[in-house]
């Protein structure tokens, strides 16, 4: 029976729907091929213009690829004589659990909206957006991919971004380091202040305004702790952040200050 209804659907309509599909597989080539076209002319124009953000630029070519691969889609659909009213419907019957996804989705659009709007940030930027950390590589049409300081690329929600803080570190000139350093009891403070104003304004790239802050920061058993703030670009704050530590040992090391010991109360028996 199987046999007789394949048999005779070939010999009836196996001609038409071959055509069908020959004409669906060359219009998807063909679409595929002018979409990417059209797109890579689009970039390099909003490129040559210079006066287009690169973020948004993204933004408008993601959004430009959406609507030109739908409409590509139901054009082979309506070969195969799927209307777009049936599609439609199609769709709306396809239950509650999608209708979810797709509002989902649709917080996450206009979330990016806003975000376009308000400008937060741009590629390139270092941030923190959603609890992650990183420098921007991309904002999407749904979600900001991240590159963080370990090398993972990670895509955080636009709408997860813009419902939360964001710390944007590249806004201004110049971002505190913090680190500490701890001088025996005994120590002459002041010198040791001094000693490390010298030696932390000599490091690459610390900025000369603000200058970096040396300042006792509390009392310990074991003698003062001093916090050293210089201040930099961020991106050069690793480096800088490394650099103080080891000016730190070389200039304690040269005075030849003591390590700082915790004392041992000594009880007699």
């Amino acid at each position: 029976m199987n046999t007789e209804v394949i048999w005779n659907f070939l010999s009836t309509q196996g001609a038409d729907f071959g055509l069908k599909l020959m004409g669906a597989l060359a219009a998807w080539i063909i679409g595929r091929w002018l979409i990417s076209m059209a797109l890579r002319l689009l970039g390099a124009g909003l490129q040559r213009g210079g006066k287009v953000d690169q973020t948004l630029a993204n933004y408008l070519t993601s959004i430009i690829s959406v609507l030109l691969n739908i409409v590509l889609i139901l054009a082979i659909l309506d070969i195969f004589g799927v209307k777009t009213t049936s599609f439609a419907a199609l769709l709306a019957g396809a239950g509650l659990a999608i209708g979810t996804a797709w509002g989902g989705l649709l917080t996450h659009f206009a979330a990016g909206v806003f975000m376009q709007v308000l400008r937060p940030y741009k590629v390139g930027d270092f941030v923190t957006a959603g609890g992650i950390t990183g420098t921007v590589k991309e904002l999407g049409l749904f979600g900001t991919t991240l590159i963080t300081p370990d090398n993972v690329i990670t895509i955080v929600g636009n709408n997860t971004v813009f419902s939360g803080s964001i710390q944007n570190f590249s806004v201004l000139p110049h971002r505190r380091v913090d680190c500490l350093a701890k001088v025996a009891n005994g120590v002459n403070v002041q010198d040791a202040i001094a000693r490390l104003r010298t030696a932390v304004a000599a490091i690459p790239n610390v900025a000369t305004s603000p200058a970096p802050d040396i300042e006792i920061l509390q009392f310990t058993p074991e003698g003062p702790l001093l916090c050293v703030r210089p201040y930099t670009h961020t991106d050069h704050y690793w480096q800088v952040y490394f650099d103080t530590h080891k000016a730190v040992v070389e200039t304690f090391g040269a005075a030849g200050y003591p390590v700082p010991e915790t004392p041992v109360a000594h009880r007699n028996l």
